[in-house]
């Protein structure tokens, strides 16, 4: 890229992260005719998966096919995409990319998303999005009826097996390191109600034949034969610019997140945030409305700064 004094390092807004979020807020953008900028790693948090659900229309899609719709769709109003990384940005919206150079924004969004860190057992990693899931909403309709087994990584596992047993009447809760005591009566009734077996002690590995997802092993042995596995990823935030911008944060059960009003907008004057970087829970369809929410925000408060400087006010 340019360097900052060039005008063609200039832009109107500058978009962090090419995924559903940052590429819906470039759409709106460049629709409304502003120069716009989207910086994208490639990174997608949906990566592992192979098709996405329940967003109408799009239901089945695979994710990098919808990814490169968008950016076709962007293209074609004039908003610039570049494979880089944003390695800072300063109070001015002066945005560092990693691969030399430097352009400037008058409004920011960042969309950075957040990278999910897997239960630390063997085979979990490698089988992430295929046999080994984290939500039924996404996939549960593709394993429905399959034996599902549900690696808990806290007590709060209850919930998510809880959840899954209305795709599956075969549901085993892997207690894993989570000590039976920790689990309250009402959660052993639920459990028992909805049909969950409850199985204590902790997982030494999965069991994979064939490239294909077998059972569950126990530290003592055993194995269990499931072939759908249900994790809770601990989700890592991307929000190391909006900290560096002096975002106001709010620690969650879930990584902490920026402070937002309803359209995206931080505690910081100008900057925007949508997608996975607001939340844990923000899926592919809400991550795209967060994203026009934003834009549509950004086009009204540009408008008006430009009218009011032209009136001297």
């Amino acid at each position: 890229m340019t360097e900052q004094d060039s005008n063609d390092s200039r832009y109107d807004v500058v978009v962090v992260g090419g995924g559903a979020a940052g590429l819906s807020a470039a759409l709106v953008l460049g629709r409304a005719r502003h120069r716009t900028l989207v910086v994208d790693a490639g990174e997608p948090r949906n990566a592992p998966s192979a098709h996405m659900q329940g967003y109408l229309s799009r239901d089945g899609m695979p994710p990098a096919e919808f990814l490169a719709l968008g950016r076709e769709e962007i293209a074609r109003y004039g908003v610039e995409l570049v494979r880089d990384r944003v390695t800072d940005v300063a109070r001015d919206f002066t945005v560092a990319l990693e691969r030399g150079g430097r352009v400037r924004a008058r409004r920011l969004v960042v969309a950075t998303g957040l990278k999910d860190e897997m239960p630390d057992v063997p085979g979990v990693a490698e089988r992430f999005g295929r046999d080994v899931l984290h939500c039924p909403f996404c996939h549960g309709w593709e394993v429905r009826d399959e034996p599902f087994g549900v690696l808990a990584s806290s007590a709060a596992g209850v919930h998510q097996a809880l959840m899954v047993s209305r795709w599956s009447k075969d549901v085993t809760f892997f207690l894993h390191r989570v000590a039976e005591e920790e689990l309250s009566d009402l959660d052993l009734r639920r459990l028992a109600a909805a049909g969950v077996d409850v199985v204590p002690g902790e997982v030494a590995a999965l069991v994979v034949e064939d490239d294909r997802l077998t059972g569950v092993r126990m530290a003592d042995g055993a194995v269990h034969s499931r072939s759908v596995v249900f994790v809770a990823p601990r989700p890592v935030p991307q929000t190391g610019l909006l900290e560096r911008l002096g975002a106001e944060m709010d620690e969650t059960p879930f990584g902490t997140y920026p402070v937002v009003d309803p359209n995206g907008l931080t505690s910081v004057p100008g900057v925007w945030a949508a997608g996975n970087a607001i939340g844990f829970s923000e899926q592919v369809v809400h991550a795209a409305s967060g994203g026009y929410r934003a834009a549509a925000a950004i086009v009204g408060d540009l408008r008006m700064a430009d009218l009011d400087a032209a009136l001297g006010a």
